[in-house]
């Protein structure tokens, strides 16, 4: 393996070659996540985790917060619309701000838990890794295999289950004795569920294509995807949203158009329902979140309830402090 300062070199190199070139590894248009969604039901695809770029995140994927904010329309811009839309904005709760949505939401739980609901943040979790089998085809495959991942909370009570099993005796992203995962998908109901996925009974080294990738691509920051932390004016843009939404206004788009672009309006109808939207685009500006690929899975946190700093991530942490090795 490079040592970590060639690598760095490496990836400065790239980026300054990408800069000039206009371009990004990162683009929207990069096809870097994996969408196992379109796991045919009853199939399997085989994944390996790898480790966050970031040496001060002690676990493999980074959590990501948005609110949905519905509109009836839009008004202003050059298309004005009556067609209902959807606008993502980030939670900053998981900058460590406060939500003035979840702030003005959180009564409603006593009072209308449907509207409630309708508001509340959707979670979902971004982690990077190989897919060392797909039962599906791609088209236009990224030239960089390490793939990024967003999953779910089911998916992620499913790594957490496992790394607490006191079968697993290494940290499954080592690069020596690591295990791959394997998600597999069934149907519940109208929703892709996966319930029955699992870590791979057996370690498993990276192969050296997968070392040689690692060494020639680096692996991503992860908190680069969860979009950058809006200012006093974009939570102040963000509240203002809000409260149009809740007075039934049409969006906008002289407004706000310029940091958020609504999903409904100048495509095909609104997000189907149980589909939750993530940007997966890292974001120069603290406002700007688009529509991503979608999972399929029921998402929603309760009030009060905080994932990657509770009391079970501390208990996870302690079980095991003495089998997770740093990353080769």
């Amino acid at each position: 393996m490079a040592d970590e300062r060639l690598e760095r070199m490496r990836r400065m190199l790239r980026e300054e070659s990408e800069k000039k070139n206009g371009g990004s590894r990162n683009s929207s248009g990069d096809k870097a996540s994996y969408p196992y969604w379109n796991i045919p039901e009853k199939n399997t695809a085989t994944i390996r985790f790898l480790p966050d770029r970031d040496d001060n995140n002690p676990w493999f994927w980074v959590e990501k917060q948005v609110c949905k904010l519905p509109f009836e329309g839009v008004s202003g811009g050059e298309r004005p619309s009556s067609t209902p839309v959807v606008v993502n904005v980030p939670c900053v709760d998981m900058f460590g701000d406060t939500c003035p949505i979840i702030a003005a939401s959180r009564p409603w739980w006593k009072t209308d838990e449907a509207l409630a609901r309708k508001y509340w943040k959707k979670r979902s979790f971004i982690a990077q890794g190989f897919v060392v089998s797909s039962p599906f085809e791609e088209a236009d495959l990224p030239e960089n295999p390490i793939r990024r991942l967003i999953l779910g909370p089911s998916l992620l009570e499913k790594l957490k289950a496992g790394l607490v099993d006191a079968e697993m005796e290494n940290t499954p992203i080592d690069y020596i004795n690591g295990t791959d995962f394997k998600i597999k998908k069934t149907r519940k109901s109208d929703y892709n569920n996966y319930d029955t996925s699992e870590w791979s009974r057996r370690t498993r080294a990276l192969s050296e294509a997968e070392q040689i990738a690692i060494e020639n691509y680096g692996l991503f920051n992860l908190k680069d995807f969860i979009g950058a932390r809006p200012d006093a004016n974009g939570i102040a843009m963000i509240k203002a949203m809000f409260e149009a939404s809740i007075r039934g206004d049409p969006y906008d788009m002289d407004s706000f158009g310029a940091h958020y672009k609504p999903y409904g309006a100048f495509n095909s109808g609104a997000a189907p329902d149980g589909v939750d939207d993530f940007t997966t685009t890292p974001r120069e500006t603290g406002a700007s979140f688009a529509r991503a690929e979608p999972v399929r899975e029921t998402a929603r946190t309760e009030p009060g309830e905080v994932t990657g700093t509770g009391a079970d991530m501390q208990n996870i942490i302690s079980k095991l402090k003495e089998k997770m090795p740093a990353a080769h």
